[in-house]
């Protein structure tokens, strides 16, 4: 299984697996050891060597330390986990490839049943690890697992994610403000919408997986996978529709072009108010106090010289207060 690993053969990880049992060794204490001739010795360890597996001891250069298993051996297992995922989804690729071209072609394989939450859990992962462009979220209570908020592995491969979250989900404090906010920064672009119709999980417009639940909610029993198709199409509309309609979530105050002059906190309880959340759901959010969140609104309310809460939002949206260059007001 070592030399599988490592790329070694049987005799290099046999070499390898003596020097972790000592301290250090010469060519010639291994050679003894295991009745090889010294120079057969002297050329595994340069093998070693040569792979980062073994060193030279400091102060003694004829002898020879192994380095850490721990530190070698993850790094190229994590590599290994890749390549097979890598694989899993090529796999994944030609199966469709083989479907389209079987009897009834593309038509026949629109959609699929995924049964079992692992399942749907597994399938995510890997749509999520294998998008290239872009990830579109549509995030519903109740909450599963995986697939709410996006692998932040995609968006450093430069992958565009946007995420949609649905306001009684903040209701709940799940995710927290911070973990929201956490998310933005690694790139993430999130809006906020007062309810929306199903959850979905769209990946370079190429497939969308819709989790279907139990009774109340008791978790995603099973799921559609949805190829392309004209199904796909009008899912990826409604996502788009939805963004469109859904509030941006603004974290800082920095990137607004509009309306008064605003702190990070003034944008983003506005930013939570508009959304339709309770002033007691916001201060929960914000971590703040309920008799703060209220001050300053009411600040905000004399600064735009209106006498209610809707007169507030109805200018904040008709004037564009919120409105950034960069979705959630976080400057580039």
């Amino acid at each position: 299984m070592l030399s599988d690993i490592l790329g070694l053969t049987p005799r290099e990880a046999e070499c390898y697996h003596s020097l972790v049992s000592v301290a250090s060794a010469t060519p010639a204490e291994l050679a003894a050891s295991f009745g090889w001739a010294t120079g057969q010795a002297g050329r595994l360890l340069g093998v070693l060597e040569g792979r980062g597996l073994a060193r030279r001891s400091p102060g003694d250069d004829t002898r020879f330390v192994a380095s850490p298993p721990a530190a070698v051996l993850r790094g190229l297992l994590a590599q290994r986990q890749n390549e097979l995922k890598l694989a899993e989804l090529e796999v994944d690729s030609l199966d469709e490839i083989y479907r389209a071209a079987g009897p009834g072609g593309r038509t026949a394989n629109v959609v699929e049943v995924i049964h079992g939450a692992q399942a749907v859990r597994e399938r995510i992962a890997h749509m999520q690890f294998g998008a290239r462009e872009q990830i579109m979220n549509l995030v519903k209570a109740p909450i599963m697992s995986a697939g709410n908020m996006t692998d932040g592995a995609a968006m450093e491969r430069g992958v565009r994610c946007r995420v949609i979250i649905e306001r009684t989900i903040l209701d709940e404090g799940s995710p927290s403000f911070d973990e929201i906010d956490q998310a933005r920064i690694a790139g993430e672009e999130l809006r906020i919408a007062d309810a929306l119709p199903l959850k979905v999980f769209i990946v370079d417009r190429k497939f969308a997986l819709v989790p279907l639940f139990g009774p109340a909610g008791t978790g995603p029993a099973s799921a559609l996978l949805v190829h392309a198709s004209s199904l796909l199409d009008a899912l990826t509309a409604l996502f788009e529709s939805e963004w469109q309609k859904a509030t941006q979530f603004v974290v800082s105050a920095r990137a607004l072009h509009n309306g008064p002059a605003m702190d990070d906190m003034d944008a983003q309880i506005l930013s939570l108010s508009l959304t339709g959340l309770t002033d007691q759901a916001i201060a929960t959010q914000l971590d703040s106090s309920l008799r703060t969140v209220q001050r300053r609104i009411r600040h905000l309310m004399d600064v735009a010289k209106v006498r209610s809460r809707v007169q507030l939002g109805f200018r904040a949206a008709r004037e564009r207060w919120l409105e950034t260059d960069q979705d959630g007001g976080r400057p580039s």
